[in-house]
């Protein structure tokens, strides 16, 4: 199993940015398709960004050329930059993994929330 703890949620105003870190604990020597999604009341989890087993990513449009998705491997730790924030992106973000020998499975399911196993608890953020 893996565990996933997320950090570096909180408050920022229109324009500003944030940085989210993700912490993988466990059975981490396997290649790990991961993933950030976010989640509001009321609506469906959705996919903010993907890195594949490769270093290939995938962003949402919503949030192309504003977030960027990266990894540290020697540190176990995903990251999404978040830069030029705006009051839509105000939600719940969570770090999820897959078990993924395949790089392009990845982008098969990067959107997919039914189609990572592992999630972490989620830290909020929010843009006023």
């Amino acid at each position: 199993h893996v565990q996933l703890v997320e950090s570096g949620g909180g408050s920022a105003q229109a324009g500003g940015s944030l940085t989210l870190s993700c912490v993988a604990t466990g059975y981490t020597d396997h290649p790990y398709c991961m993933a950030w999604f976010r989640q509001v009341p009321g609506q469906e989890r959705e996919a903010v960004a993907v890195i594949s087993t490769d270093g290939t990513t995938i962003q949402a449009d919503s949030v192309i050329g504003r977030f960027t998705i990266s990894q540290d491997k020697a540190k176990n730790t995903l990251y999404l930059q978040m830069n030029s924030l705006k009051p839509e992106d105000t939600a719940t973000y969570y770090c999820t993994a897959k078990k993924s020998y395949d790089p392009k499975s990845c982008a098969r399911i990067w959107n997919m929330p039914s189609a990572f196993v592992y999630w972490g608890q989620g830290t909020q953020v929010t843009v006023s």
